[in-house]
């Protein structure tokens, strides 16, 4: 079953959400799990394949939109995307979403990235998974 993680990101703004997703995404690709990042907004993900090269220096996390892969064999380890990524990379989603994906439980963890200020919004979500006996654990990020 899937365990979903929320991060509470008390920083206001976009950017410092993205610098959480980076981290969360070098990390678990660090220890040997694969990640999408999931997102509706073409521009978001745009944003997101810039900052993976440049968020932290000396950090090297290998990436990919998923509309530049070359198929379902493709080794990124880290891919963006705003529809279902293709089967095998299943171990790790960071939902920078407005909604739930409909294709979550495939994945073993799924990461969802809160602002502040949606709170109230992460609060549905939270009782989604909660009401589906998901595990879940919830992290502020100062």
């Amino acid at each position: 079953m899937t365990r979903v993680d929320f991060y509470v990101v008390d920083k206001p703004g976009q950017d410092a959400l993205l610098q959480v997703a980076c981290r969360l995404a070098e990390k678990a690709h660090a220890a040997g799990h694969r990640v999408f990042i999931y997102t509706e907004d073409a521009a978001l993900r745009q944003r997101l394949d810039e900052l993976l090269w440049t968020f932290r220096q000396g950090s090297f996390v290998p990436h990919g939109l998923l509309e530049n892969l070359d198929g379902a064999d493709d080794p990124t380890p880290v891919v963006i995307g705003g529809e279902a990524p293709p089967a095998g990379a299943d171990d790790v989603i960071v939902n920078l979403g407005q909604r739930i994906p409909d294709f979550f439980s495939r994945f073993e963890r799924c990461l969802e990235l809160v602002p502040a200020q949606d709170r109230d919004q992460a609060r549905e979500r939270y009782r989604f998974y909660q009401s589906r006996g998901y595990p879940l654990a919830k992290h502020d990020i100062q």
